[in-house]
């Protein structure tokens, strides 16, 4: 599950794009943050996909990506040329293909890494699904298919991708875009494929002038009831449409964060699924995992990431493309690793689960004095034509003071109180994923558990 925005420059408040995304997939589903470099090569050697080999290209462009921590793929990421790619997980009426094939995620690194723009970086994720289908296991410990749709961005342009099997319609973004886990592309495509457009004629779906609405042919009406994949797409759309046209960075981060607006929501008392997602007990597996803002012109792209999950608690940092990635410590994985960010930062989101409200009460001020910061820190170094070197000396200095401020957080949360009896299936998920994972619990400093495996248990998410 997942939440993915775009407005463009005419929608915001800097005359630049911005593209916000959060990856919700499962609680222990590290996601790796990295750059991959440009390849160069006349006669270069297969490439190996999550699950595919396929040919690769003479010639790849540089990508920040951030990918679960067994894929290939990536979840969302950007490129040299201000490319910005999220996708979402779809559900149609048909099942998803489980014959292993391209993954969503993998067409989301393919078309980052070929395309200048985003509307080549359309053709190419059409060029593949149609030439190689889309399928196979995407779960971490659950086994989960799906089809997928896309929010594809540049600095002039944006698109939804929205495709089952290998149909596919395309939609050119007027203004301000939210995409979630549900077929939205309505009765006026730009672009549909010729193979989705003939069933519809057989099926009996078009009128009179061969229209059809996409979503409402293909959606499975009993996944979007435990996904809330359109209710979640109204409430960003609504959030977007509140703040256009001065759509501005710390907008996309407070709607990557929005809880919903009801007054007892914690992460153990949520009704639906919200943008900002947690994961708990039962059917509820998913969680926000990594997210991710960028603001792209034709002048400049910053992108804003956590690096972390549940970006409610965690700290949007910047980073340049050539500037570099800051050391940001091993790859995680979805064993408990204190070297690496994502589980560095887990001490705090987990403990936090204990007494959620009142623990975030207590540095939400901060954090987002602390972005606000940066970004200012941020835009003076472009105004003064700061150098890619004294670029990098920044974003690591910011990365640092993130870093402290969460360690000092951690160290300042309150004792929890008592656990109310209808918080104990949501505290005893966790603490059974703490040990599948090996995540020390509170009272000690280490766990013996051994690590999970992949099973056959249905992902209800």
């Amino acid at each position: 599950m997942c939440d993915t925005l775009v407005s463009l420059a005419s929608a915001t408040a800097r005359g630049a794009t911005l593209f916000a995304k959060n990856s919700d997939r499962e609680r222990n589903e590290a996601q790796v943050l990295e750059l991959s470099p440009a390849r160069r090569s006349a006669s270069p050697p297969p490439l190996r996909l999550t699950y595919l080999t396929i040919p690769d290209v003479p010639e790849t462009f540089e990508c920040l990506i951030s990918r679960p921590f067994w894929m290939w793929g990536a979840e969302m990421g950007a490129n040299a040329h201000g490319v910005v790619i999220g996708n979402e997980a779809l559900h149609a009426r048909t099942p998803a293909q489980r014959k292993p094939a391209l993954t969503g995620m993998d067409l989301v690194r393919l078309a980052l890494e070929r395309a200048d723009t985003a509307a080549r970086a359309v053709d190419v994720i059409i060029e593949l699904l149609e030439r190689y289908g889309q399928g196979g296991d995407c779960g971490h410990l659950g086994r989960f298919y799906y089809n997928n749709g896309f929010i594809i961005a540049d600095p002039t342009e944006a698109f939804v991708l929205e495709t089952a099997g290998r149909w596919w319609a395309v939609e050119r973004v007027a203004s301000h875009r939210s995409l979630s886990n549900a077929y939205s592309i309505g009765r006026d495509p730009s672009r549909i494929s010729q193979d989705f457009q003939r069933h519809a004629d057989i099926a009996g779906w078009t009128d009179a002038g061969g229209r059809f609405d996409v979503a409402d042919c293909l959606i499975d009406e009993a996944r979007d009831q435990v996904s809330f994949g359109r209710g979640r797409c109204a409430r960003g759309q609504a959030l977007l449409d509140r703040k256009a046209p001065q759509l501005a960075p710390a907008d996309m981060m407070a709607i990557l964060r929005d809880h919903g607006e009801a007054p007892d929501w914690s992460p153990a008392n949520t009704r639906n699924r919200t943008l900002c997602m947690h994961a708990s007990a039962g059917p509820r597996r998913s969680q926000s995992v990594a997210s991710m803002v960028s603001e792209i012109s034709g002048g400049r792209a910053v992108h804003w990431v956590t690096g972390t999950s549940a970006p409610c608690t965690g700290i949007f940092k910047p980073v340049i493309l050539e500037a570099g990635l800051p050391d940001i410590g091993s790859s995680p994985t979805d064993r408990h690793d204190d070297q690496s960010l994502w589980w560095r930062h887990e001490r705090l989101h987990r403990a936090m689960l204990a007494d959620f409200g009142p623990s975030l009460a207590g540095f939400e001020a901060e954090r987002d004095a602390l972005e606000a910061d940066f970004r200012r820190r941020i835009d003076a170094a472009f105004a003064t034509g700061a150098d890619p070197t004294a670029l990098r000396a920044l974003t690591a200095a910011c990365w640092r003071e993130a870093d402290l401020a969460e360690r000092r957080w951690t160290q300042a949360l309150p004792a929890p109180g008592p656990t109310p009896p209808s918080d104990r299936p949501h505290r005893r998920s966790w603490a059974r994923l703490n040990q599948v994972a090996g995540f020390p619990a509170q009272s000690s400093s280490s766990s013996t558990s051994s690590p999970g495996s992949r099973s056959s248990t249905t992902n209800a998410s």
